[in-house]
């Protein structure tokens, strides 16, 4: 019994020990867990530049109106083309000469012209005799017929025989006068002061009735010829001014206003035209027709806050910033309208007011809460 007691007794001192054993180290885990999050560093501490930083709503006021999108075109240009087939003989001007309205352009092989001219001068010329020997032939029947010396209708067969060379003299006049106007036809000539464009043929070449031959365009008149989408064009009005924004950038901005705008849409790009005039002489210097350009329209919409790309950071389908508040950093969602197409900003509507500093370009350091200092100067 004695033996049976000690050994109850034993193991119940061994379960006890085990018991804190197992205490203990659950406590020794625990303490060193505690341990471990209580050295673990903070985040360090932002050091920001002026520059890195943006005011939200510092833009003011943004442009609500669509871009344009077109080329500089001449309003007076002329495509002259071919108004008959014959060879062309010489081409007087190249590309980008001045000419002077009635100079001639291009000259087209008119020896067959000739040929029909002269023909019909000498057809001309017989009718007008065959005239004058009917004419001769009617007023003397019918002095004799007064004189009752020669029948009445012998009278009345003259006249109409001095009829019938009237209507070919007639007819006469008018194949000498198609002739001319064909022999005219072979001279294509500027039909006002420009400068001659585009040049489609040389010496040689075989122009049918109808092929362009020479291109003549009015410098003074360059204008900008743009579209905008039909869903948009309601925001537009004649008159308003607009910055444009030529394809060579050394040609810098221009101004211009909004002349017409077009009443049917175009009917493959479903757009609608819209015409751009250049404000003063000065406007037009160095352009050629052709460049392609874009019109932002100076249209002020009512003060907004704005920010730019850089400061927007993606969260799935959202978009937040970085707000600087009360010396730590704070990630704040915002809505967002369109970006702004003459400042490149995007509206905030939701999320920031006026006056609010977001980092400008926040990458993927900062963490929320994380403390910043602003560098002086």
């Amino acid at each position: 019994m004695k033996r049976t007691e000690l050994n109850q007794r034993w193991m119940r001192a061994a379960g006890g020990l085990a018991v804190v054993w197992v205490a203990a180290l659950v406590g020794a885990c625990g303490g060193a867990s505690s341990g471990d999050q209580a050295r673990k560093p903070e985040p360090a501490v932002l050091s920001l530049g002026r520059e890195d930083i943006w005011v939200a709503g510092r833009s003011g006021a943004v442009a609500t109106a669509p871009a344009l999108t077109g080329a500089i075109q001449a309003e007076r240009r002329a495509d002259l083309r071919a108004e008959m087939g014959s060879v062309v003989l010489r081409v007087l001007r190249d590309n980008g000469e001045a000419v002077k309205r009635g100079e001639l352009l291009v000259k087209l092989d008119d020896a067959a012209i000739r040929d029909t001219l002269l023909s019909a001068e000498e057809a001309l010329r017989a009718s007008e005799r065959s005239l004058e020997g009917a004419e001769r032939t009617f007023q003397r029947l019918k002095s004799l017929q007064a004189q009752g010396m020669s029948s009445l209708q012998a009278m009345e067969d003259a006249e109409v025989r001095r009829n019938l060379a009237k209507s070919e003299q007639v007819a006469a006049k008018a194949r000498v006068a198609t002739a001319r106007q064909q022999l005219e036809r072979t001279e294509v000539r500027a039909p006002f002061d420009g400068v001659l464009a585009s040049r489609k043929v040389s010496a040689g070449d075989t122009a049918t009735m109808g092929k362009e031959l020479v291109q003549v365009i009015d410098p003074a008149s360059l204008r900008m010829e743009a579209l905008v989408p039909a869903e948009r064009v309601g925001e537009l009005r004649v008159g308003q001014t607009v910055k444009i924004r030529v394809q060579a950038a050394e040609l810098g901005d221009r101004e211009g206003r909004i002349r017409r705008i077009d009443s049917v849409a175009q009917p493959v790009s479903r757009q609608v035209a819209v015409v751009v005039d250049l404000v003063g002489a000065a406007g037009r210097g160095g352009l050629f027709a052709g460049l392609y350009a874009e019109g932002l329209v100076d249209v002020q919409g009512p003060a907004v806050v704005a920010v730019p790309e850089t400061a927007l950071v993606r969260d799935g389908e959202k978009f937040a910033v970085w707000v600087l508040h009360e010396g730590a950093l704070k990630r704040v969602t915002v809505s967002l309208q369109p970006r702004d197409m003459r400042t490149g900003l995007f509206v905030v509507t939701q999320g920031l007011k006026a006056g609010d500093q977001v980092l400008r370009s926040p990458g993927s350091r900062p963490v929320d809460g994380q403390r910043y200092t602003v560098r002086e100067g």
